[in-house]
């Protein structure tokens, strides 16, 4: 029979944390840099404690792309996100709503638990 990495001894190749951006998410960071004429930069989603549920998404654009970002391409936008933050956001989807109250980027994060009524709060 023949031996796995594992029986070697051998890890596992480390699975990739998922985080995904909708094409609503994708068209509108698009259209928001050629917008201010930048189009190298990129959108830096990550997470900081606060807020009123105790973590909060924090999105800003940026020129630079750390060694230890997660860098996600979809429909001619970039978006990255940090190791640390990437931890707290795994299995989640960046998207952008426009309803009758306002538009703006949200995520669908399955790993909280509760959040708070602005969508950019929650907890784990």
């Amino acid at each position: 029979m023949a031996q796995t990495g594992t029986d070697q001894g051998l890890e596992a190749p480390a699975q990739a944390v998922s985080f995904t951006v909708s094409a609503r998410a994708a068209k509108r960071i698009a259209e928001l840099l050629a917008e201010e004429g930048k189009p190298g930069q990129v959108l830096r989603v990550s997470v900081t404690g606060g807020g009123c549920a105790g973590f909060q998404y924090v999105f800003d654009f940026d020129d630079a792309i750390n060694d230890d970002d997660q860098v996600i391409e979809r429909d001619g936008a970039r978006v990255v996100v940090d190791e640390m933050s990437l931890g707290l956001l795994a299995g989640s989807e960046l998207d952008f709503v426009e309803n009758l109250i306002g538009s703006f980027f949200s995520v669908n994060n399955p790993n909280a638990t509760s959040s708070c009524g602005c969508g950019t709060s929650f907890s784990m």
